[in-house]
């Protein structure tokens, strides 16, 4: 997978009209000036229900104790801290309730993460929250199947400066995976995964105004 940089037309504001007119500048920049024409943005402020259905706040998958969740709760909720964590019973909690969870902002420094009984690592970046994204389309393949339509994904929510994990980025992995055949070995376990992973990242940090 490839980020690839595009310059557009910012429409400040935090309204749900501004949002998506940043997002069809910036679709509108990227068929000008790269060719790519089959844009998906990935966020809440979606303007196809798709997106809006692939948004980590949205997107819901099973643990294997049969917790049910989404991307956003699991992956808050499985943070481990200097200071305490994981927090589990922020699966239960909506995606917004979850990311603004106190214990969340005031548990220390992030020093992994622990899921259904396993730890995973800060390093490669992303590489939990990409597990996640990518279990959860394997178990909701009618609407995954709906990411091989598309050329380029976007997220107009994405703040560099608050976070490097991007549901854009983790729906170009996915189509990255399966168009090379090795989406099934990636998921076969946790270790083949961050092998795997790591060949694709390359441990590179999205920026606001890429696609993937």
């Amino acid at each position: 997978m490839t980020a690839i940089p595009v310059e557009f037309v910012w429409h400040p504001g935090m309204s749900k009209s501004q949002k998506q007119k940043s997002i069809r500048s910036l679709h509108e920049a990227a068929a000008q000036t790269k060719g790519i024409r089959r844009i998906l943005e990935i966020s809440g402020k979606s303007e196809d229900e798709t997106g809006v259905r692939l948004s980590a706040f949205n997107l819901r998958v099973q643990l294997i104790d049969d917790v049910i969740a989404s991307v956003e709760a699991l992956f808050q909720g499985s943070k481990v801290f200097s200071n305490g964590g994981p927090f589990t019973d922020i699966y239960l909690k909506d995606s917004r309730e979850a990311k603004k969870d106190e214990r969340v902002r005031a548990s220390g420094q992030l020093i992994g993460f622990r899921c259904d009984n396993r730890d995973w690592p800060l390093y490669p970046q992303t590489v939990f929250y990409d597990w996640l994204y990518l279990s959860a389309l394997r178990q909701n393949p009618t609407l995954a199947a709906k990411i091989l339509e598309y050329d380029g994904f976007s997220d107009i929510e994405f703040n560099p400066q608050k976070s490097i994990n991007c549901q854009a980025a983790s729906a170009a992995l996915y189509k990255a995976l399966v168009v090379r055949g090795l989406f099934d070995a990636a998921m076969s376990s946790p270790e083949e995964f961050i092998r795997i992973h790591a060949n694709h990242k390359k441990n590179a940090v999205p920026v606001q105004g890429e696609l993937f």
